[in-house]
This record gives C-alpha cells, sequence and structure tokens, in this order.
C-alpha cells in the first residue's frame, strides 16, 4: 500500500454528508452497534451449556458450576444455558428485563481458524465461495443502502467491515489524551494534499477528529463532577453512546484480548475479568442513549469460538462455532435464541467445537430486514446470496 494511501485511511476520511452536518442528529433510521471482539473469545464460558454433563467431563479445570446460591456459579437462564457469573450486575439485568438475547451455535462457515482469515470473512459478509471483493465491508454496504445513515468506525485504523463506497469517519476513543496524529503531524499530513482532489477530505477528516475531541474533553470534565468510572472499555462505551446519541447511527468498535490458550481461568481469572470489562462499558450504553436505546441495537460477536476441551495449559484452542450477543431497548430478549442441538460428543463440529447452526450474515440480514425495514433486494445489496433467517430479536 502506498504511504499516502495508508495515511488517508489511517484518518477520519471523507464525508458523504459534508462537514456541515458533522453533529447533525442521526435522523428516524434506528442504531446499529457492531462490537467485535477479536481474538476468538470461548463462547461455552459465556453462555454455560449446564445441562451437558459432557461439558464438565471435558473441562475439569475451567467449566462453570451449575446455578446455585455460590456466587462463582452461573447465572440461570433456562433449563440449558446459564451465564457468566461475571455479568451479574451488568448484562444479567438486561437479560431479565428482556433487552438481551443470545443466539449460540452462530458464526461462520469459513473453517479456516486463522484469526486474520476469518475476521476478513465476517467483515467482509461476501459468500464464502468465488471472488471476494477486499474493498467492500458489509456495514460499509448497510450505509449505501440506508437513507439518513451516519456511520462511524471507533477505531484507529478504518476497519475492513466500512470498506467501500459510502464515505466513513473513524476516530479512536480509547485514548483521548495522547492523539495518534498530533496537531504538528496533522499540518504535515494536509500540507502533503495540498492542491490535490483529497485535500478537502482530508481538513475534513481532522476536522471530525476534533469536533470529537472537544466533545469528549467536555465530557471528561462533566464526569470530574459525577460517578463515571475511568477504566477500560467502559469508558471508552460512554463515549461511543454519547456519540451515537447524537451524531452517528450505523458503528463499529473492536476490543481485543479474547485469545485464551493458556491459564483461561473460570470463575475468576483471565477471561472472568474480560467478561467483566466489557460486561460493565454494555451496560452503560443504555444509560448514555437514553431515549435513544429504544431504538439502538447491539450484536457482539468473535470471528470463532474456541475448542469444546480444554487443552493442557488449562486454555483453549482456536474453535469454530460461537455465541452472538444481541441487545437493545426494543430487542425480544430474555430468551436463547435460533437453531441449537444437545450439547455433546456426537453433536460436536469436527468432534471439537461448537457447530455453526446460525450462519452469521443470514442472522443480521434478518435482524437488518426488522429494523431498517430492508426488502430483499436490499438485504442482498449487503448480504449477496444470503438466505435470512428471521429470528424475530426486534
Amino acid at each position: 500500500m502506498l504511504r499516502r494511501h495508508f495515511i488517508a485511511s489511517s484518518l477520519a476520511l471523507p464525508l458523504a454528508w459534508g462537514s456541515a452536518t458533522l453533529h447533525a442528529a442521526p435522523g428516524n433510521a434506528g442504531r446499529f452497534l457492531f462490537v467485535f471482539l477479536r481474538g476468538g473469545y470461548d463462547a461455552a464460558s459465556l453462555l454455560v451449556p449446564i445441562s451437558s454433563s459432557y461439558y464438565y467431563t471435558v473441562r475439569p479445570d475451567i467449566a462453570l458450576a451449575k446455578p446455585s446460591s455460590d456466587l462463582a456459579s452461573a447465572l440461570p437462564l433456562n433449563a440449558d444455558w446459564g451465564l457468566h457469573p461475571a455479568l451479574r450486575d451488568s448484562l444479567y439485568p438486561l437479560y431479565q428485563s428482556g433487552e438481551l438475547a443470545f443466539v449460540p451455535f452462530s458464526g461462520i462457515d469459513d473453517v479456516s481458524r486463522s484469526h486474520f482469515e476469518t475476521q476478513d470473512s465476517i467483515e467482509l459478509g461476501q459468500p464464502l465461495e468465488g471472488r471476494r471483493d477486499f474493498s467492500s465491508g458489509f456495514l460499509n454496504r448497510l450505509a449505501s443502502v440506508m437513507s439518513g445513515s451516519a456511520p462511524m468506525a471507533f477505531t484507529d485504523q478504518l476497519p475492513s467491515i466500512f470498506l467501500g463506497s459510502a464515505k466513513v469517519p473513524n476516530t479512536a476513543l480509547k485514548s483521548l489524551a495522547k492523539p495518534s496524529v498530533d496537531a504538528r503531524q496533522s499540518d504535515i499530513i494536509a500540507s502533503m494534499y495540498r492542491g490535490t482532489a483529497l485535500a478537502g477530505p482530508v481538513q475534513e477528516g481532522f476536522a471530525v477528529r476534533n469536533e470529537v475531541m472537544r466533545e469528549m474533553a467536555a465530557e471528561m470534565d462533566a464526569a470530574s463532577r459525577n460517578s463515571i468510572t475511568a477504566k477500560g472499555f467502559e469508558l471508552e462505551a460512554r463515549r461511543i453512546g454519547k456519540l451515537m446519541k447524537d451524531s452517528y447511527n450505523i458503528c463499529f468498535v473492536d476490543v481485543g484480548g479474547w485469545d485464551t490458550h493458556v491459564g483461561q481461568g473460570a470463575a475468576t481469572g483471565y477471561l472472568a475479568s474480560r467478561f467483566d470489562e466489557l460486561g460493565k462499558g454494555l451496560a452503560a450504553l443504555p444509560q448514555e442513549l437514553g431515549s435513544a436505546w429504544k431504538s439502538t441495537t447491539v450484536v457482539v460477536m468473535s470471528e470463532f469460538g474456541r475448542t469444546f476441551r480444554q487443552n493442557g495449559n488449562r486454555g483453549t484452542d482456536h474453535g469454530h462455532g460461537s455465541v452472538m450477543w444481541v441487545m437493545g431497548g426494543s430487542v425480544r430478549g430474555g430468551r436463547v435464541a435460533g437453531e441449537q442441538v444437545a450439547v455433546e460428543k456426537a453433536t460436536l463440529f469436527q468432534d471439537r467445537d461448537f457447530p455453526v447452526l446460525n450462519e452469521y450474515r443470514a442472522v443480521l440480514g434478518g435482524l437488518f430486514a426488522r429494523q431498517y425495514a430492508l426488502g430483499p433486494a436490499q438485504v442482498d445489496s449487503v448480504f449477496a446470496g444470503v438466505k435470512t433467517k428471521d429470528l424475530g430479536l426486534l
């Protein structure tokens, strides 16, 4: 990639709706946030198959106990599934109030078990067979078919999921105090484009970033008088919620650190801490979005699940099927949705993983059709050739 093109893709790039509407309200279209857990999280620790004796046989050190009065045991969802106890105070209340659902046995048919290859496959959202277009991600295509879309990637660089014809800005919210490109570097980069067709878009990109920085600085000042916890994903999620409420309606953020080959832990430990941090962040979204939460849908997923059996290092290796999380103010939650199968040795995919019974493009296609009233041709523009699977999540 040419340096100039790399720099351009790393910035908040051209805005399809123009700089005059940087802070316009997102209109009537519902808000959608895609949270991508990079690293392949262990779905069998999130959604615990408590009715499976096989689960307890093959995970002697990392299994979660069946629901009981013990605070370290799984939280009861239904007869077959429990929830990781790290989410007791954050997301479990949303499940109980019907604003959170889980879709087990979900994912993609890609069986490479390669982080990068499978992440690309998911972000592109294209059929696995035939020629692939690496310049077209499915959220960009969604933004293109919707009227009034205001997309934003809360990332350092524009992710593959947002590559395409629609102009999408990006800006990271993790460390606002130390921007990756400071004012001096911004001036140098802008000078590189002076007199070219990209001069305007680059200036607009910096304008978006500066506007976001100013808003967040004000938010941090306000936070000094309130009780916002400046820690990890929770603070980032609060910033995302604030910006989605006022300005953006198709958004993306990724969260890393889910590759747990060694020392995964169970009710406590490394993975439990990650769930705790993620849960607190997601639970903060309704608070920041306020009344806009009613028209907001959040989907959380990872590139794949992990092996059903624990390995010799008390961790898990790259697997296949996973669990999607679907939450929002209008989500028909409080349930475990989609096609399911009893979890036992005979039903594992290739004798090692959860199978994929709810292909993610089909599930998201059904979700988008409901949320945005997309017709079959529009859904096909987002996910070519997919047969949608409407799980009645909205």
